[in-house]
């Protein structure tokens, strides 16, 4: 799908699209729109339940005084209330009502808003935004095309003043949406065709965009210590990786001082290992490196973007299988840190993988912070849902930065409590830590967290349970069943608000 910005003029082919405010108040271009058509927008709303509120649309076929095949009236309610998130949403919506109308193109005239939140060309080039993002669709391996099933909508046109604004502003959405989408194909792929090695090579591919990618096999890693992040990998034919991106963008020398590091989950498929996990449903946990994806599409975004920071990538790429080499429950590993884990179940295994990973990050980088993002938890789907992914941190300034940052864009995240209590938890009799609690099921994604924590030292750090949020199954305007690209978005957003250029 194309994307063109133009100053405001009514079109000539296609269909058009335009804004009634709140108690079927017409915006500027309605109303040129409504007199051209003699009256067929006041008719319609006459006769309709259109009340001009946000999610309100009304189709009014090929009116006579228009060359356009249709009129699209779209509800803003009250302009001075909108959001950044509110016009993105719109733009994800007209792109699924107009693909299901058959239309091609459309022209989207955004008159003059009083909105707080942004300027009109800002909210021009969201609505771009947005609808790029409700038009991805993962089809890699569909065969059997329905045409009529298909999108038809190829060209989006935003009709604004300033559009040259508009059009710069939506470079930069367009970067971050790329970045997005390469989360959302990584987590949709099947497990066959992506594992650790595989994975490893589609980060590399980030090179040619001035991403620095070293990767680090199983060799270098058992140099390295790393006794965690292997044990989960022991059972599967496919050796671990870790791998290593960064990206070198600050042009100042504060900014570029210390590097921000992201930290990402990347196990490729999650059977539970010897703690195997039921049948039922296990097709899933191909997504159970929902965080490796959010951090290689971040990487994506930034470099992209041409983001003016230093920003550190690391994801440990494992698979987790039950053969006669795997780890057991009851065995002990050393750590990368060189504390010790006593195994009570496989399945709590992202644990062990984000312990290596983020101990080498702090360990080599010294980074400003430490944000690690994983589906780690099935505890934090019956704590939130999937409305929100549970935050833990050591810092509060961090924390509120990445809550402002998530409501800003649509991806809530909710800070959760850690305290010692929680933390005696993850204390083993015979070795240093333990991988699941003592406390049972109660406090899971808690004690999850409290374990992590004991490789951090005293970087600030805050960590992301993603589980309920990197795979959707209900279809949204901007995100797609399946997988999400939760994250990315919400995290160049925080880069961009507290540390670019500073």
């Amino acid at each position: 799908m194309k994307f063109a910005f133009s100053e405001i003029s009514i079109p000539k082919r296609g269909s058009l699209a335009v804004a009634i405010y709140a108690d079927k108040a017409f915006s500027p271009t309605a109303e040129v729109v409504d007199k051209k058509t003699k009256g067929a927008l006041s008719r319609a709303l006459e006769t309709s339940r259109f009340t001009g509120k946000q999610g309100d649309f009304l189709e009014i076929a090929a009116p006579s005084g228009l060359e356009v095949s249709r009129v699209v009236l779209f509800g803003l309610g009250d302009p001075e209330k909108l959001t950044t998130t509110d016009m993105e949403t719109l733009g994800g919506s007209l792109v699924k009502r107009l693909n299901t109308a058959g239309a091609r193109s459309v022209t989207v005239i955004l008159d003059e808003l009083n909105a707080k939140e942004f300027k009109t060309n800002e909210a021009a080039a969201s609505i771009a935004g947005g609808a790029m993002l409700g038009s991805y669709r993962f089809r890699k391996y569909k065969t059997d095309i329905d045409e009529a099933a298909e999108p038809t909508l190829a060209r989006m046109t935003v009709s604004c003043k300033g559009s040259a604004t508009a059009r710069k502003a939506f470079a930069d959405i367009e970067a971050l949406n790329e970045g997005v989408f390469l989360t959302r194909d990584l987590v949709s792929e099947p497990a066959n065709e992506l594992y650790p090695e595989s994975f490893a090579g589609r980060c590399l591919e980030l090179s040619d965009m001035g991403v620095h990618v070293e990767i680090l096999d199983e060799a270098k890693m058992q140099r390295l210590g790393m006794g965690a992040l292997l044990g989960v990998g022991q059972g599967s034919r496919r050796d671990s990786r870790l791998v290593i991106m960064q990206w070198n963008g600050a042009t100042t020398k504060k900014a570029g001082k210390k590097p921000l590091a992201f930290v990402g989950k990347g196990v490729c498929f999650d059977t539970g290992g010897i703690s195997l996990k039921p049948g039922p449903g296990m097709e899933e946990m191909k997504w159970d490196m929902g965080g490796a994806g959010t951090v290689t599409g971040l990487m994506k975004a930034l470099a992209g973007r041409k983001a003016k920071v230093n920003a550190i990538g690391v994801i440990g790429l494992v698979e987790n299988m039950p053969d006669g080499n795997a780890q057991r429950p009851g065995d002990i590993v050393k750590s990368m840190s060189g504390q010790t884990i006593e195994i009570l179940n496989t399945d709590a295994e992202g644990r062990l993988v984000l312990a290596d990973a983020l101990w080498y990050t702090q360990d080599r980088f010294k980074p400003e912070f430490m944000i690690d993002l994983a589906t780690l938890t099935g505890a934090i789907i019956i704590t939130l849902g999937h409305e929100n992914a549970g935050l833990f941190s050591n810092n509060d300034e961090l924390s509120e930065q990445l809550f402002a940052a998530g409501k800003a864009v649509g991806e809530g995240v909710w800070r959760l409590p850690m305290s010692e209590a929680y933390a005696k938890q993850t204390k083993s009799p015979i070795a240093d830590l333990q991988n699941i609690g003592t406390g049972g099921r109660g406090a899971g994604s808690i004690v999850a967290a409290e374990f992590l924590q004991k490789f951090v030292n005293e970087t600030p750090w805050a960590h992301l349970d993603i589980a309920g949020m990197a795979w959707s199954k209900a279809d949204k305007p901007i995100t797609p069943k399946g997988g999400t690209g939760y994250g990315v978005r919400l995290l160049d957003k925080f880069i961009r608000d507290n540390y670019e250029g500073k």
